[in-house]
């Protein structure tokens, strides 16, 4: 007699084991992400330019590997043991990161910096690129595993998960926020490896309730040998620690990085043209430009968006009245109003795409699309109003204008980030809906370090990681955010005005 698989609340038991194990995944990442900027620049000294380019590299590279991850547990591994795998050197290079060595110190004008500690630092960013894509895909894959095709309850099953995330990124940038920059940074680092340990743990555990869903298509294939005594599993394992060790270098260089993302979406580009001319249809031609457009224009978002973890922190550390009626907040605490917005306000927009598709006056996925570029830009007009008033009254910003710029980026989001996946999966010819997924992830990876690039342009010099003028600190600030205003909000009004063609172009697709 087959098994039932037994249920908590309506939903397999395993969507709670993945949904947990994926909030201490993100606790342990956004743990880490919004200090990163902070501790190069304000522990080891390094130039504003330096330290975004660090966070371009680690960005960037963390949205590429999930191409490769998943494509390794498809074929071969399946998704539990790559997300254990990847748990693993979650665990390794977060707990790395508490080391931090030496403090950079000015020694008669020669920043010397310890070296060492900055080399285990580069590794621990190489474990957890590799770890991220080993777990990152998969682990969502396995959540639409446990549902059958035409289960009712996917849709909920996915917003638990998606809670999951949302949940984990709160807690860390509340807590690990907290904790390194007010008790030190190998604390707030640490605390983010304790959450990846829990959540493997919780994996582990729970493994039994994934019934047999996330196992590999072919397990015989992984016993086959592959270099000599070496089979394809442990071949895989061996050749993913030695990419880490390549990707140890990679991340130091902001060059490599940048041209790799380059080459490699030029070439997705001219296999597209091939495709659409020898392998489409009119009609699949239409719908595939049309994802390619959406997909584009979604590196323009994500640009703007990740400012959060690279301008706005700094613009949040050096020049924002951070003192509330609850007390000071730290910089990297600012971080969790996103995810704090997204709790409150996500109900909100479920409930209004809803009640306006019953009415036929849903937006369209292009519509959408625009309607979330604009509101990325309004968030940093919020910014240099704030910054104006500033400079008008001779004081910092108030914390109230960062606050809104947060809220109009999670509106933003809403808009556009929920409906983006699904549309690669609607538009897409269905043999390359892999690559096109690819493609997604390796537009916001593009994205990712982009925004960092973008930074750059608000550099501001600092003594021993302190600015000396807050004034000038101030207009530099304003000046960057004003350019980001209008490229959010002539890009998305550029969308909305060619929306009309594009819903035509994705031929009944909603």
């Amino acid at each position: 007699m087959e098994q039932k698989e037994p249920t908590f609340l309506g939903h397999p038991v395993g969507l709670y084991v993945c949904a947990g194990t994926e909030l201490w995944e993100r606790f342990s990442f956004y743990g880490m992400k919004f200090l990163l900027l902070l501790y190069l620049t304000k522990y080891h000294l390094f130039t504003d330019n330096a330290g975004l380019e660090v966070l371009g590299n680690y960005a960037g590279l963390v949205y590429a590997m999930p191409v490769i991850g998943g494509l390794l547990a498809d074929r071969y591994l399946g998704m539990r043991k790559a997300v254990v795998f990847g748990g693993i050197l979650l665990c390794l290079g977060h707990l790395g990161m508490a080391f931090e060595g030496h403090a950079a110190a000015d020694q008669a004008g020669e920043i010397v910096r310890d070296d060492f500690a900055i080399q285990v630092f580069y590794f621990s960013l190489a474990l957890i690129i590799t770890g991220v894509g080993f777990l990152k895909p998969n682990i969502s894959t396995i959540v639409g595993r446990l549902y059958g095709e035409d289960d009712p309850r996917r849709d909920s099953g996915f917003t638990i998960f998606y809670m999951g995330i949302n949940i984990g990124s709160f807690l860390a940038t509340m807590i690990c926020g907290y904790l390194g920059e007010t008790y030190g940074w190998k604390y707030g680092f640490g605390m983010a490896g304790i959450g990846m340990i829990a959540g493997l743990i919780l994996f582990i555990w729970g493994q039994k309730y994934l019934y047999g869903h996330a196992e590999p298509s072919n397990p015989a294939i992984l016993k086959e040998k592959s270099f000599g005594p070496i089979n394809k599993e442990n071949a895989i394992y061996i050749g993913s620690l030695g990419a880490t060790f390549f990707i140890w270098q990679l991340v130091q260089s902001h060059t490599w990085v940048q041209w790799t993302l380059i080459v490699t979406s030029a070439l997705f580009l001219v296999w597209l043209v091939f495709f659409l001319v020898k392998e489409c249809d009119k009609v699949q031609a239409q719908r595939m430009i049309v994802l390619t457009i959406l997909t584009m224009s979604t590196v323009v978002f994500w640009a703007l968006f990740e400012q959060s973890a690279a301008s706005m922190t700094l613009f949040a550390d050096r020049v924002v009245d951070r003192v509330t009626v609850f007390g000071e907040v730290t910089a990297s605490q600012l971080g969790s109003l996103n995810a704090l917005f997204i709790f409150t306000l996500a109900p909100f927009f479920a409930v209004l795409w809803v009640f306006l598709a019953k009415r036929k006056w849903e937006p369209s996925t292009p519509v959408k699309f625009g309607l979330g570029i604009i509101q990325a830009g309004l968030g940093f007009g919020a910014l240099v109003v704030g910054a104006q008033m500033a400079a008008e009254g001779d004081t910092k910003v108030s914390i109230i204008f960062i606050v809104l710029a947060y809220l109009f980026h999670t509106t933003g989001e809403l808009c556009l980030s929920p409906v983006g996946l699904s549309a690669v999966t609607k538009l897409s010819v269905g043999k390359v809906v892999g690559i096109m997924m690819g493609a997604w992830f390796l537009a916001t990876a593009a994205s990712e370090k982009v925004a960092a690039e973008l930074s750059k342009i608000a550099s501001v010099d600092t003594d021993g990681g302190a600015i000396a003028d807050v004034g000038a600190a101030i207009a530099i600030y304003s000046d960057y955010f004003l350019k980001l205003f209008w490229v959010g909000v002539i890009i998305g009004v550029a969308l909305l005005i060619i929306s009309p063609l594009l819903k035509k172009g994705m031929h009944g697709v909603h």
